[in-house]
């Protein structure tokens, strides 16, 4: 009986481990990135560490891809939209980070209140997602100004994001517009609070 207990108890403690794997693969940690119900900062985070991981990794094999690839051009224009795509997905998050430090409307009494220096502290690290969400928005254009040769390549699974890549190409779609917005209003902010100036870095 005792031994029964023990094996019973050795199998209950090794089967997570038995139905676990590694994620070594950009599509893993891409399939981990997901949108909270209440977007709270550490669930941003997270996010932003599963997709930086998915643009280090390597891609799997094409067998497992996102999308059915039957061709070397196929998979070619696949890995460089996979690419452009998280760069999107992170700039989304960035954008949405710095939403949370951000101070959209500044009242008369913020500029001499008690919580003014909170709040220039705040409007710092909202600018810092910004400018983050900025770079993120060069290596996008890179990626999709690659991508776009390769424009007649269908690839349905993904067709969203071809959109988004003759979204950038044509214009329609441009965050340095976004972006530069709101670290403008950001730097009137600093400015009208009268913030102390960072040093550069």
């Amino acid at each position: 009986m005792k031994r029964f207990v023990f094996i019973l108890c050795l199998l209950i403690l090794t089967a997570g481990s038995a139905f676990s794997y590694k994620i070594l693969y950009a599509e893993q940690f891409y399939k981990l990135f997901h949108l909270h119900f209440y977007q709270y900062p550490d669930d941003t985070m997270e996010n932003i560490a599963y997709l930086e991981q998915a643009l280090k990794a390597d891609f799997c094999n094409p067998l497992y891809a996102l999308a059915k690839i039957t061709t070397e051009k196929e998979y070619e224009r696949y890995k460089l939209l996979f690419k452009m795509h998280v760069n999107l997905k992170m700039i989304e998050q960035y954008l949405i980070l710095g939403s949370k430090y951000d101070k959209f409307e500044v009242y008369f009494f913020n500029k001499n209140g008690p919580w003014r220096e909170d709040i220039c502290e705040s409007l710092l690290t909202a600018e810092q997602a910004y400018k983050t969400a900025l770079y993120y928005w060069k290596q996008a254009k890179i990626w999709s100004e690659k991508a776009w040769p390769l424009r007649m390549v269908f690839l349905e699974e993904i067709q969203h994001w071809s959109d988004e890549n003759f979204r950038i190409q044509t214009r329609d779609l441009d965050y340095r517009a976004i972006i530069q917005k709101q670290l403008d209003r950001i730097a009137r902010t600093r400015a009208y609070l009268e913030c102390k100036e960072q040093p550069a870095q």
